[in-house]
């Protein structure tokens, strides 16, 4: 910790030194740092930094902890053409992201009873839960249909009705990632993810209704359409088991290949992006994305559906906000000494954080900056963003809260006590497929959410732009 340097406002260097081909740039807090758990990330960065072709920083995010090879809330880019991809630095779930739609319906106005029955019908239409989805996909699912919605990303699912155009310019890359390759992808991948587009899985994934209850920036938040009272809807998942098994297939097979000799975590295990190894993780991993932007498509239509029954909205009315990756590897070019260069940037529980007059943003929000979505815990809050486009961080900002202690120790602490009623004295309602995921789940198990958003602004990454506060949380 001593040798950290204050570079901007809760912005510090981690010096070059060992292994290290380039720096480690951490934005925190002073408070942040002086926590117990910040050694072992701390370590990770390091590690990361030892990467063939990584340039600018090893970054980490003030909700990072402790990760696969990367620490989570990690961020690396590497030269296009020299460099390697990790996929340690994207995770085991490829393209795990969060979604925020905005409905029509100030939040005071739904009545207890129908918001119990807004959150049993959620349950009942989005399968939740590790290993679990819709039988019927796996039967319906056609080999074809399969390679189409790999293809085509979000666009297919809205082909079959789940969803209306115009979600599409609100999904980073539009809902697809151009690169996917279907016969990149092993059979056993093919086969755990047939029947699960449309559940969260497990974890720390949900979906979350509550009320925007506090706005920062009033002219942004105006023209996102997002006013103080209203209700939302939060979805955070991913690519299930889909998008877990390329990451282990591919694991495996760097290690085979003599990848990971040389470096200082075996877990950090990455091949040259131009080589056939890394070639085909890249094609394999942009499947995933565009697997995980479909599951996210389909759970929103059944949110839409849900609100449509329980309170007669019209599912047009309930509008996506944005969509968001906190789990991938993308080319974007940036620039480096003076000079564009194309980068492959790694963010590992990290969110794309462009700025205003970003190019690849729709008009809106290339005025307003890209919406960075910020999800707390299901006790306290979640955060609405605008994008700031930082390039000392290859325009990245924070993905969550960060954990603050381990599954374990969460279980070990709410152990015997009644989560749910501890819950409904927040004012939360929980419904999950299991208690154990509440308790590993709780609101203490997490940092606090505003104090990690509030050092992301003052390291100029993004602004704050509303506060959300969950009434209603169904976790897998």
């Amino acid at each position: 910790m001593s040798k950290l340097e204050l570079l901007a406002p809760a912005t510090y260097v981690l010096p070059q030194e060992g292994q290290m081909l380039v720096p480690g740039l951490i934005i925190a807090s002073a408070a942040q740092l002086q926590e117990e758990d910040m050694t072992e990330p701390l370590k990770q960065v390091r590690n990361v930094a030892s990467l063939l072709g990584i340039v600018g920083y090893s970054i980490a995010m003030p909700d990072m902890h402790w990760g696969y090879g990367f620490p989570i809330g990690g961020v690396a880019a590497m030269d296009a053409e020299h460099g390697v991809i990790s996929p340690g630095g994207v995770g085991y779930d490829i393209n795990c992201g969060v979604r925020v739609a905005i409905v029509p319906l100030m939040y005071r106005e739904l009545k207890e009873e129908k918001r119990q029955a807004l959150l049993k019908k959620l349950f009942q239409l989005i399968p939740s839960g590790a290993g679990q989805g819709h039988q019927e996909s796996s039967q319906t699912l056609t080999n074809f249909d399969y390679r189409q919605l790999i293809e085509k990303g979000a666009a297919w699912s809205i082909e079959q009705g789940y969803g209306f155009s115009q979600d599409l310019e609100r999904m980073e890359s539009h809902g697809v990632l151009e690169e996917a390759d279907f016969s990149a992808v092993s059979e056993e991948a093919k086969l755990r993810g047939k029947n699960q587009l449309g559940s969260i899985g497990s974890g720390n994934h949900f979906v979350e209704i509550g009320e925007v209850e506090t706005i920062f920036l009033p002219d942004i938040a105006e023209a996102w359409n997002v006013y103080a009272g209203q209700t939302y809807i939060l979805i955070h998942t991913g690519s299930r088991g889909f998008g877990h098994q390329i990451c282990q297939d591919t694991l495996t097979e760097f290690i085979q290949a003599g990848f990971a000799n040389g470096l200082p975590d075996k877990q950090l295990v990455a091949a040259p992006i131009q080589s056939p190894e890394g070639q085909k993780y890249w094609k394999s991993m942009a499947a995933a994305a565009n697997f995980a932007f479909n599951n996210r498509q389909r759970i929103l239509h059944h949110v839409r559906e849900a609100f449509h029954d329980i309170c007669g909205i019209s599912r047009e009315k309930i509008v996506l906000l944005y969509d968001v990756c906190h789990n991938i590897a993308k080319m974007e070019t940036h620039l480096v000494e003076g000079k564009f260069k194309k980068l492959c940037v790694h963010r590992k529980g990290a969110t794309r954080a462009f700025g205003p007059g970003s190019e690849e943003l729709i008009p809106l929000f290339r005025k307003t900056g890209q919406p960075v979505l910020v999800p707390g815990d299901m006790g306290r809050a979640s955060h609405l963003m605008a994008g700031l486009g930082h390039i000392r961080t290859w325009c990245s900002a924070c993905h969550g809260a960060g954990r603050a202690k381990s599954r374990v120790k969460s279980l070990n602490d709410w152990k015997g006590k009644h989560v749910i009623e501890s819950m409904k004295e927040r004012g939360v309602s929980v419904m999950a497929d299991s208690q154990r995921t509440i308790a590993e789940e709780m609101p203490d198990a997490y940092k606090n959410v505003d104090e990690v958003v509030e050092v992301v602004e003052q390291a100029g990454l993004a602004k704050k732009v509303a506060r959300l506060r969950p009434s209603l949380v169904m976790k897998g």
